[in-house]
């Protein structure tokens, strides 16, 4: 099968720059690869990448992209522009992934390829305008009835296909949390809408009891060009933890280097606040997958793999006082052992239901029905 998967304007392949959705296709480009199917890669070229290579067997196609800006509308200009540009270059396939904005309404016929939309955030109304797409793909039921709800006409060609967990470049089972440093961890943008400073103000809140033989670990981009909230963000994070023994170490973009520090922590903690902005929750799937026990807000996204006190902990978000909440269910699972391992070794165990062979299928298995029905069209005309 000829599969072409077509990413977004803003950030590179090879994930150097992070990313979710650049990482999981850019593995899973490579896991198709490996079962024998033809597969090329569009995305953003930098200079030091060359705008056509051969990696794992995929070929990436590179076309000039943008940094993301800070207007939405300009945002959507700037992904018509790329946009365009990947169309130019876009081989013949049998199946064309993409998660821009604009390629959909671009590819007015199935001539390229039948288009397999892949919903990577959730629908703000565009969703009603891909009438000619094959498939809209959600990695959550959350935003699968997102999409239903906003285009109920098109609600049989949604599916629900999650997103794997990041494989382990080593083999070995994680560390115990009882041999692991007393670290909570927190890795994605730093910015307003993920909640940091929420997790920063309930930790420096507890910093002299409780957390007291505790360390906090922020890990991830602040500056606005990688989607962070800016300096001014970033100095108020570093406003709210005052003494407490709170680090800010940047981005980890190194994939080792990354799973070393998941499986040196205890827990993880994820508060987004983005209702309408997670749409699965790669990184407490990926920080499951190395042993770490997960608290995260209660967006709907995470429910589909995080029962609280079973394979995670959740906390109330949307509370009268969120830091208060976040805060006292810190403080219960901090200071049980037991019940922390007890959750960390059964979200490690469910973290396996997402292994990259078994999304691999289902996205195969997804893109064969679609190709059968194109055949099917193309013989009955």
């Amino acid at each position: 099968m000829k599969i072409a998967i077509v990413l977004g304007a803003f950030l590179p392949v090879p994930p150097v720059m992070g990313g979710a959705v650049e990482k999981v296709w850019f593995t899973l480009a490579a896991e198709f690869v490996r079962r024998g199917h033809n597969v090329t890669l569009v995305s953003r070229a930098l200079p030091q990448f060359p705008l056509r290579e051969t990696i794992e067997g995929v070929k990436h196609l590179r076309v000039r992209g943008f940094d993301a800006p800070r207007s939405l509308a300009w945002l959507k200009v700037l992904d018509l522009v790329y946009s365009l540009r990947a169309k130019k270059i876009l081989p013949q396939s049998d199946v064309i992934v993409t998660n821009t904005f604009w390629l959909p309404l671009l590819l007015r016929t199935n001539a390229r390829g039948p288009v397999y939309v892949h919903v990577a955030r959730y629908p703000k109304g565009q969703m009603r305008f891909y009438g000619r797409a094959a498939r809209l793909q959600a990695p959550s039921q959350a935003v699968a009835r997102a999409i239903m709800e906003e285009a109920p006409r098109l609600s049989d060609r949604v599916t629900v296909i999650p997103y794997p967990a990041p494989k382990s470049s080593g083999q070995e089972e994680p560390v115990p949390l009882s041999q692991r440093d007393k670290v909570m961890l927190y890795v994605g943008r730093v910015h307003p809408e993920k909640g940091v400073h929420l997790l920063v103000e309930a930790f420096a809140e507890g910093a002299r009891t409780l957390f007291a033989e505790w360390r906090l670990m922020i890990v991830g981009p602040s500056e606005e060009k990688h989607g962070g909230g800016g300096e001014l963000y970033l100095a108020d994070l570093k406003r709210r933890a005052g003494e407490a023994q709170v680090e800010f170490t940047g981005p980890i973009f190194d994939q080792a280097k990354l799973e070393e520090t998941l499986r040196s922590a205890r827990l993880f903690v994820y508060p987004s606040l983005a209702e309408q902005g997670e749409s699965f929750g790669l990184a407490p799937l990926e920080a499951m997958s190395h042993g770490c026990a997960v608290l995260v807000s209660d967006l709907a996204c995470f429910h589909d793999f995080i029962n609280d006190n079973q394979t995670g902990f959740i906390f109330d978000h949307r509370a009268e006082t969120p830091v208060a909440s976040l805060r006292a269910k810190l403080e219960k699972v901090s200071a049980d052992l037991a019940l922390l391992s007890g959750v960390a070794d059964a979200g490690y165990r469910k973290s396996a239901e997402y292994s990259l062979p078994r999304v691999a299928d289902q996205f195969l298995d997804d893109f064969n029905s679609i190709t059968r029905a194109s055949d099917g069209e193309r013989t009955s005309r």
